[in-house]
């Protein structure tokens, strides 16, 4: 009887491990989603400065652009910003900063920075 306890012990260790395994996969997994939809808008506003050979965008399409970053409906990321800055070289830095509904607010925001230099 004692035997059948201890594996039963050990048994349901396993599978509370197997759960919690599975648990962090999937938040690894969906943050991994953020990051690349992230480089995705980046690279989006990136791809307009190239079409029009200028860091200085309208600003029409630079709304446009934190208006999507912000609505995680239509491709955005959750409680998302995006802002772009550009300084006297020419260089402008895309800057996209998100926190996911798990992340505690103490934790602070996640990031991701590129840069565009136009020939």
């Amino acid at each position: 009887m004692v035997e059948v306890l201890t594996a039963l012990l050990i048994l349901s260790l396993g599978v509370l491990g197997m759960a919690a395994l599975h648990s962090r996969a999937m938040q690894y997994s969906l943050d991994a989603e953020d990051r690349n939809r992230a480089a995705l808008l980046a690279n989006e506003l990136a791809t307009t400065m190239w079409l029009v050979q200028s860091t200085s965008l309208a600003s029409t399409t630079l709304t446009a652009w934190q208006t999507k970053v912000s609505t995680q409906s239509s491709g955005g990321l959750p409680n998302g910003s995006g802002a772009v800055s550009t300084d006297a070289a020419g260089v402008a830095t895309i800057t996209i900063t998100w926190r996911p509904p798990s992340r505690p607010s103490s934790a602070g925001s996640l990031q991701y920075v590129t840069k565009v230099l136009l020939p």
